[in-house]
């Protein structure tokens, strides 16, 4: 494998890498997108990692990976992702032989970032980002009005937040679930809430008590 010490074969190895294993975070692709991503980067690890050190750098990446996970799942406002790609990000560079090797590899993992969010035009979304995104994308293309009729009648209804809103969320309200921004407000869950607007499929929902002192 002496053709991985070339950085720029590094930086296609880590960008594929990087790009089907935080496309199967967002997309269904059955573990497709896993088992390639898993693929190109133990090809990649396992030519730069030796001694005890190397075990350190992989559990990095995969703590990284854990909090992606984690933010997904529990937490959902982006932060904690954040802090795992971060943590995946240094893990690549460090083991790497040479500066410009390390400056390529993070190039490759930042793009191979970004590219993942195409497979969103292709495959079905995971609900595992349900939390950050809207689950109900309604184009003109597929023959829906850019205003959402169902959204705008939601416009004065009350409900709570089934997650914290940093500003964006989940709420609730007469048992169905939409996502939500807040605007400059930081809402805690299962707080009350009311509509205040409907931009499309985009709701802004403001805290009960503070609605209330408005009208």
């Amino acid at each position: 494998m002496e053709w991985l010490a070339n950085p720029s074969v590094g930086f296609i190895v880590v960008f594929l890498g990087t790009m089907f294993l935080i496309s199967e975070f967002l997309v269904k692709s059955k573990s497709l997108f896993f088992i390639l991503g898993t693929a190109f980067m133990v090809l990649f690890f396992s030519y730069h990692l030796e001694g005890a050190a190397g075990i350190w750098v992989l559990v990095l990446y995969a703590a990284g990976l854990g909090l992606i996970l984690l933010d997904g799942k529990l937490i959902g406002d982006g932060t904690v992702s954040i802090v795992g790609l971060l943590l995946m990000g240094v893990s690549i560079a460090v083991p790497t032989p040479t500066i410009i090797y390390g400056v390529l590899v993070i190039f490759g993992f930042l793009a191979g970032a970004m590219a993942a969010m195409f497979f969103l035009k292709v495959f079905p979304r995971r609900d595992l980002w349900s939390k950050l995104m809207l689950k109900d994308s309604l184009t003109s293309d597929l023959g829906y009005n850019s205003i959402n009729q169902t959204y705008g009648g939601l416009v004065g209804k009350t409900g709570t937040t089934v997650t914290p809103f940093r500003p964006t969320g989940t709420i609730d309200i007469e048992g169905e679930r939409y996502s939500a921004t807040s605007g400059d407000q930081w809402l805690n869950a299962n707080e009350e809430i009311e509509v205040t607007s409907v931009d499309g499929t985009r709701i802004r929902v403001k805290r009960l008590d503070s609605a209330v002192k408005e009208q």
